[in-house]
């Protein structure tokens, strides 16, 4: 079947659908259990016009766990490179991830779940990543610790118990439900940020300054997906 040339808008939007079913199918029946041609019914098209869209099924599964990690990756460099105290950096990180989490339940399930399916170069690719997204943790954490804000703690410890506290959410968040990623957000950094805490130390106002931003900067959302304006408001 030829293609349109540089595949307009509707292609574009059909593939985006193709995505996202093929991630509703992997999360609800696993990757390995889903064939092309179950996708194709969900989705209404014969396996070459299928094709067509993802070229493979293991594209498919590149396409989902991009669909996670390449807006949250922006999103943690550019939170990460605030001009703010490395907690309330946290915080911030903390609900983008979160976000992330509420918003792509199913992507998160086969990310977690199905990521070893990749091969070669795309599984180097989504563990560099995903290593990336730790190295910026950690990297927070230890600007903490040597302000003298943490405790000393082996990083790579410290790191862990953040990412713990947070990638399991996916297994029971409910979008619509009694919390969501602002609410968890809070009360997971409230729990490691003083778990983490030096003793004596005088942590800032986390929630206060994580609401000022919010509040002050609505052209910086959290949402990974939406667009970072870096225009600040006029005085």
């Amino acid at each position: 079947m030829p293609r349109p040339p540089g595949h307009g808008p509707d292609y574009q939007v059909r593939r985006q659908k193709i995505i996202d079913t093929a991630a509703e199918l992997f999360a609800r029946q696993g990757y390995a259990a889903t064939s092309v041609n179950d996708l194709g019914r969900a989705v209404g098209l014969a396996k070459g016009a299928l094709y067509y869209y993802i070229g493979s099924k293991e594209n498919l599964l590149i396409e989902i766990q991009s669909r996670v990690m390449s807006p949250l990756l922006s999103r943690a460099r550019e939170i990460v490179a605030l001009d703010t105290d490395p907690l309330v950096r946290l915080r911030l990180l903390s609900e983008s991830l979160l976000t992330t989490i509420f918003h792509r339940l199913d992507h998160i399930w086969v990310y977690e779940h199905d990521y070893r399916s990749l091969t070669g170069d795309h599984l180097h690719t989504l563990l560099g990543q995903r290593a990336e997204f730790e190295r910026l943790v950690r990297g927070l954490l230890t600007e903490a610790v040597e302000q003298g804000t943490f405790r000393a703690m082996p990083p790579r410890l410290a790191t862990l118990q953040f990412l713990n506290l947070h990638n399991h959410t996916y297994q029971w968040a409910k979008p619509g439900g009694r919390w969501d990623a602002a609410q968890l957000s809070r009360e997971y950094c409230d729990t490691l940020l003083r778990g983490f805490g030096a003793p004596g130390a005088v942590l800032p106002d986390v929630e206060e300054k994580a609401a000022a931003f919010k509040r002050e900067r609505p052209d910086l959302p959290l949402d990974p997906e939406a667009e970072w304006r870096s225009e600040p408001p006029a005085a």
